[in-house]
């Protein structure tokens, strides 16, 4: 039995999936035929990210095998032939590209030749668009948003890291409200019941003086980061939808950002009223996010309509494992 991997490795954990390629199935993706989830990967150029990203691949490789003994399939002799890995962090084109993928041939026993590894964005639009144009915007802690054209051409939009690029993001929607509520502390904006929600959801007393230099020193600490900003987005939404006017703002500023980055990846691939897939957690569960994103991209991206993905990340990473086996076209 001759197998492909197809990863999708986030911060939090790995997915690995497998499928069947070979004799008696048709060119290209043949049945998809377990899947395990291993730990989460970082930036490889942490101290860690090296070792974390292959041990990320084999332990959810092996629990992906323990599949195939359940199926009643043995995982002794199923070979696996090439693999595809979608990761946060992995630019196109970049010297970290090229270590990825020699991590990962190393960690799975491939040659490098038969390994793609790239950018979890990257994943996610060829699980959306497996065939056609399309573009993806991702919103989740992070943002980013990606396209193709019809002749395969790629673009991307945003996600340069949250300190720079963050509109859009939960991150950002958190970091946004956390600033209003300061300039309510202060006197500059009048007084919302958005400065008493964010505070008492970081356990500060929205009555004592003392809470805004508590807060100052708190989104610096280690292990606040993009994360904790983040946090907060579920309370602006909440917000939001009990008519807060600042809330109501921050999100329409960020759902603004999104229906940009869809229309920036439009402009760059010439896209003409594209399809347009959200994804990320939180266009998904943000409502107040979601609701004005589809508006704005309406105003920023004419013609454009709002779709759902026909596959995930793990989807698009065995399509593009399956592409290395492809013989290529005669001239």
């Amino acid at each position: 039995m001759r197998l492909i991997a197809g990863f999708d490795a986030g911060q939090t954990h790995t997915t690995c999936r497998l499928a069947l390629v070979g004799d008696g199935i048709p060119p290209g993706l043949g049945p998809v035929v377990g899947e395990g989830e291993g730990p989460g990967v970082c930036h490889l150029a942490a101290p860690e990210g090296p070792e974390r990203f292959g041990a990320a691949l084999r332990e959810s490789l092996v629990r992906a095998r323990a599949h195939l003994i359940d199926a009643g399939e043995s995982a002794g002799t199923a070979v696996l032939v090439a693999a595809s890995v979608g990761a946060s962090g992995i630019e196109q084109g970049t010297a970290v590209q090229d270590q990825g993928r020699a991590l990962a041939a190393a960690a799975l026993g491939l040659a490098p030749e038969k390994v793609v590894v790239t950018g979890d964005e990257r994943t996610a639009l060829r699980g959306a668009f497996p065939a056609g144009p399309g573009i993806v915007v991702i919103s989740g802690t992070g943002t980013i948003a990606v396209g193709r054209d019809g002749r395969g051409r790629e673009h991307r939009c945003a996600g340069w890291g949250w300190l720079l690029d963050g509109a859009g993001s939960a991150m950002d929607i958190g970091r946004d409200g956390l600033a209003l509520s300061l300039q309510m502390a202060d006197g500059r904006l009048p007084e919302t019941p958005l400065r008493r929600a964010l505070w008492e959801a970081l356990d500060l007393d929205p009555d004592d003086p003392g809470s805004p230099q508590r807060l100052k020193a708190l989104v610096v600490a280690d292990g606040f980061g993009a994360a904790g900003f983040a946090r907060l987005a579920p309370v602006l939404d909440r917000l939001a939808a009990a008519g807060d006017p600042r809330a109501l703002a921050v999100m329409e500023h960020n759902a603004g950002a999104l229906a940009a980055m869809a229309a920036g990846v439009a402009r760059c691939l010439d896209l003409v009223g594209p399809a347009v897939c959200p994804m990320g957690g939180a266009l998904l569960h943000l409502e107040q996010l979601r609701d004005p994103f589809g508006r704005s991209l309406t105003l920023a991206l004419p013609g454009s309509r709002l779709v759902g993905a026909a596959g995930d990340a793990c989807q698009g990473a065995l399509a593009l494992a399956a592409a290395l086996l492809q013989e290529p076209q005669p001239a």
